[in-house]
C-alpha cells in the first residue's frame, strides 16, 4: 500500500477519562471511578492519529490556547507522527477540554469549547494542501465557526485535487442543522453513527436513511452491529467482533481511519468497512482514544 499525506483539519482538546464509574453520577450525588487519565482528545485529532498509527503522514490544522492543555495535546499529536505546523496556538483563548465518563458500556461527554469553537476554515492555509490527497473533518456541531466556510473548505481541497470526508458527532443542541446540508453537498464521504442517521434522516429504516443523503456516500457506524455502506444500490454490512473493551472513547474516530486508510487505496467497500471496523475495535483495548489503536500490522493480524 503506497503512502499518503492526509489533511485533517478541525478541534483539538484533552480528554479526562473517568472510568469503571458506577452508577452513572446524578445531580446531588458523589460516585466513585476506578480509573483516570489526562488523553488527547477530540474526533479529528484522535482520527489523525489512527492515521498516522496506520502508517499515513498526516497534517493537521488546527487551533488551541496558549495553555498547560493546549501544550499537552500538541506534544501527544507531535508525538504520534501528526505534523502540527499548522495548528495556530492562540494566546486569547483557552484549550478545551472533554470529561469522558466511561463504564466500559457506554460513556457521558462533558466539553468545554474553548478554542474548539474558535477555529474557522479561513485558519486553514493554502500550503497545508500541499502534496496531500485527502481532507477530513470531524467535530461539526462543535466547531460553530467553523460551519458557515466548511463548503468553501471542501471546495478548495476538490480543486486541488482532494477527496473529502466528514464526521459531524453529537449535536448537543439536537437540531442537527446549522449548515450540515450545505457542507456534506461538498463531502465524498460522510461518518454518522446510527443515532445521527436517524436525527439526521428522520428516518428509523437503515437503508432508506442512507439513501436521502443523496450522492455523499454515507458509512454508517452501528456499534456492536458492526458497520454499512450503499455500494452501487446494494446494502453492504461488515459485523464486529467480540473484543474485551476497555474504554470506548474515540471508537468511532479510529473506524473513520481505518476505513480512510482502505478507501483512500482504492480496496473495495466491504474492505473498506472491514478495515474500519477493526481499528474501531482494536482502539477500545486501553483508556482513553488513541493508547490502543493499531499499527497496519495488527490490524491486518486481526482481520486474519
Amino acid at each position: 500500500m503506497k503512502s499518503l499525506t492526509i489533511l485533517v483539519a478541525g478541534e483539538i482538546n484533552a480528554d479526562l477519562v473517568l472510568r469503571n464509574v458506577s452508577p452513572f453520577p446524578a445531580p446531588g450525588r458523589e460516585v466513585l471511578v476506578s480509573e483516570s487519565e489526562l488523553v488527547l482528545g477530540s474526533a479529528s485529532a484522535i482520527c489523525a492519529s489512527g492515521l498516522a498509527r496506520l502508517g499515513n503522514r498526516v497534517v493537521f490544522s488546527g487551533r488551541v490556547g496558549d495553555d498547560l492543555f493546549g501544550r499537552f495535546c500538541l506534544e501527544e499529536m507531535s508525538r504520534s507522527g501528526i505534523g502540527i505546523d499548522h495548528v495556530i496556538v492562540d494566546k486569547g483563548t483557552t484549550t478545551g477540554i472533554t470529561v469522558s465518563i466511561s463504564s466500559g458500556r457506554d460513556r457521558a461527554l462533558v466539553t468545554f469549547l474553548g478554542a474548539i469553537a474558535e477555529f474557522a476554515a479561513e485558519d486553514v492555509p493554502d500550503a497545508a494542501f500541499d502534496g496531500a490527497s485527502h481532507l477530513h473533518v470531524a467535530g461539526f456541531f462543535l466547531q460553530t465557526r467553523l460551519r458557515a466556510g466548511l463548503p468553501d473548505l471542501f471546495r478548495r481541497a476538490h480543486q486541488r485535487g482532494l477527496t473529502t470526508s466528514l464526521d459531524s458527532g453529537h449535536d448537543p443542541e439536537g437540531e442537527w442543522r446549522g449548515g450540515l446540508e450545505e457542507a456534506l453537498r461538498e463531502a465524498d464521504l460522510f461518518f454518522p453513527n446510527r443515532e445521527e442517521i436517524r436525527s439526521i434522516s428522520g428516518s428509523e429504516d437503515l437503508e432508506d436513511a442512507l439513501r436521502s443523503f443523496g450522492a455523499t456516500r454515507v458509512v454508517a457506524k452501528l456499534g456492536a452491529s458492526g458497520a454499512a455502506i450503499l455500494n452501487g444500490g446494494s446494502m453492504v454490512r461488515v459485523p464486529a467482533p467480540e473484543v474485551d473493551v476497555v474504554d470506548t472513547t474515540g471508537a468511532g474516530d479510529s473506524f473513520d481511519a481505518g476505513f480512510l486508510h482502505a478507501w483512500l487505496r482504492g480496496c473495495p467497500a466491504k474492505e473498506c468497512l472491514r478495515y474500519g471496523v477493526a481499528a474501531g475495535c482494536l482502539s477500545t483495548r486501553a483508556l482513553g482514544g488513541t493508547k490502543a489503536q493499531p499499527t497496519l500490522e495488527e490490524l491486518l493480524a486481526f482481520l486474519e
